[in-house]
């Protein structure tokens, strides 16, 4: 059974940055695809962005131009959050999926966004 493990979270202000770190405990490359999503209070759980074994990025809307997923060789997957917003305040999960099988979770980890 495959364990992700967050890092990374907490509080900053408005316009800051954070960098979530999620490591694997095999290689990310034994995945068809890795992710991040996230959930508000009273919200649905959503995609934030996500990578493909062969690179190939995706994001949300909402995070577009300001936050940027990325991985090393081994098995460690990144997401790099700049412009940091209130409404960017959720619990941060790391996936790791193998399409039409399953998609294994993280713990998460808690980013809080305020002044």
């Amino acid at each position: 059974q495959v364990q992700l493990v967050e890092s990374g979270g907490g509080l900053v202000e408005p316009g800051g940055s954070l960098r979530l770190s999620c490591v694997v405990s095999r290689s990310i490359f034994s995945f068809d695809a890795m992710g991040w999503y996230r959930q508000a209070p009273a919200k649905q759980r959503e995609l934030v962005a996500a990578i493909t074994n062969g690179g190939n990025t995706n994001y949300a809307d909402s995070v577009k131009g300001r936050f940027t997923i990325s991985r090393d060789n081994t098995n460690t997957v990144y997401l790099q959050m700049n412009s940091l917003k209130p409404e960017d305040t959720a619990v941060y999960y790391c996936t790791a999926e193998q399409w039409g099988a399953s998609r294994s979770w993280g713990q998460g980890t808690q980013v809080t966004v305020s002044s």
